[in-house]
């Protein structure tokens, strides 16, 4: 009998194409979607995922593929264990990364679990990353479409759960995506990409805190290196370090966000200088089997942020990376992920950057 394997099915071009290959390549294939987050039914938001209608979009070409489909309701999960901290970590001054949250601890989790409900021995995704056979276990790679890559979300997983996984797009480019969708015919080959976060599809972040936020909002300050005082703002959940735009203040100089603190609710900007960073100490670190530190690598410190030289090494207060030249907004909740070459080696989230010159 043929292999099953799940496919996680988010209603969307990418995951319908790589149901089709599956398909193709002579799987047992079983179609699930996670409903993880509504939105209202008015046509504001275009663009969605995760939403009742994704549901009935992957249904669709589950069924003019010939395989099963089921839908699972996730959406306490999702709110408890990405909503919910995201909203946190933007009262708290941090930029939080929720994708990386949401992959190790609701999509592919879940998705595990359901495979084995439903006797699947794999799990394929639509994700842009791929997979390489080693001895004695599976490598985790950047993909060949470097403007698409998503193994930054996926760089903490370990090898019980890698070996287990399928990226049947890892290997191709979106327009080639797109172009094997409209050549299936598949229903959405069409349908548009989100640019955002699922839930936060207008890309209005401090909005949707706000929204959230109720009476935590820390209104406050705009302060420059010196400590003068040059404008308010509503709330530390609107700025990230690194800012530039919207900061609600005319210096008479290009300024950036180069400090939040959020017990105080003082926002301080300054110049881009200020915002340089040497290196960062790291929490969460997890690091891919046969890596061990230190390590001289590519540090990429945002999802499709450059890859920079650096070294990781353990200290006494921690890990902690040192780049080879200094790198802008090292910002708080965000994560660094480990390069070599095409190879993710591991990663872990920015606890605190570490600034060569900016006053303290």
């Amino acid at each position: 009998m043929p292999e099953r394997i799940l496919i996680a099915m988010s209603g969307g071009v990418d995951s319908s194409v790589a149901a089709a290959r599956l398909v193709t390549d002579g799987y047992d294939v079983v179609g699930v979607t996670l409903h993880l987050w509504d939105y209202p039914d008015d046509g504001t938001v275009k663009g969605r995922c995760c939403a009742p209608e994704d549901v009935h979009d992957a249904r669709r070409v589950a069924d003019a593929l010939g395989f099963a489909h089921f839908a699972f309701d996730r959406r306490d999960l999702f709110r408890n264990e990405v909503v919910e901290p995201f909203v946190e970590a933007y009262l708290n001054g941090e930029t939080p990364s929720p994708c990386v949250r949401c992959n190790r601890g609701v999509k592919i989790k879940e998705l595990l679990h359901l495979a084995d409900r439903l006797e699947a021995s794999r799990v394929a995704t639509g994700h842009y990353a791929r997979l390489r056979q080693v001895d004695g276990g599976v490598e985790l790679l950047r993909a060949r479409d470097r403007s698409k890559d998503q193994s930054y979300f996926l760089h903490m997983l370990p090898q019980s759960v890698l070996a287990r996984l399928a990226f049947p797009l890892g290997g191709m480019s979106k327009a080639e995506v797109r172009a094997q969708a409209r050549e299936l015919a598949l229903p959405g080959a069409e349908k548009g990409e989100s640019q955002e976060l699922c839930f936060v599809p207008t890309g209005r972040y401090d909005a949707f805190v706000a929204e959230r936020a109720g009476d935590r909002l820390r209104p406050g300050p705009i302060v420059d290196e010196a400590g003068r005082t040059v404008g308010a703002h509503s709330g530390v959940h609107a700025f990230t370090v690194g800012q530039r735009r919207n900061l609600g203040v005319a210096l008479g100089k290009r300024s950036y966000v180069v400090g939040i603190d959020a017990p105080r609710g003082t926002v301080r900007v300054g110049p881009r200088e200020a915002v340089l960073a040497s290196g960062a100490s790291l929490a969460e670190v997890t690091l891919q089997a046969g890596v061990s530190l230190p390590l001289e690598c590519d540090v990429a410190v945002r999802y499709r942020g450059q890859p920079v030289a650096a070294s990781v090494r353990a200290s006494d207060a921690g890990i902690v990376v040192d780049f080879r030249d200094p790198v802008a907004a090292v910002v708080k909740g965000q994560f660094a992920v480990f390069y070599a070459g095409d190879r993710v080696l591991g990663g872990g989230v920015i606890e605190a950057p570490r600034y060569a010159e900016r006053a303290n």
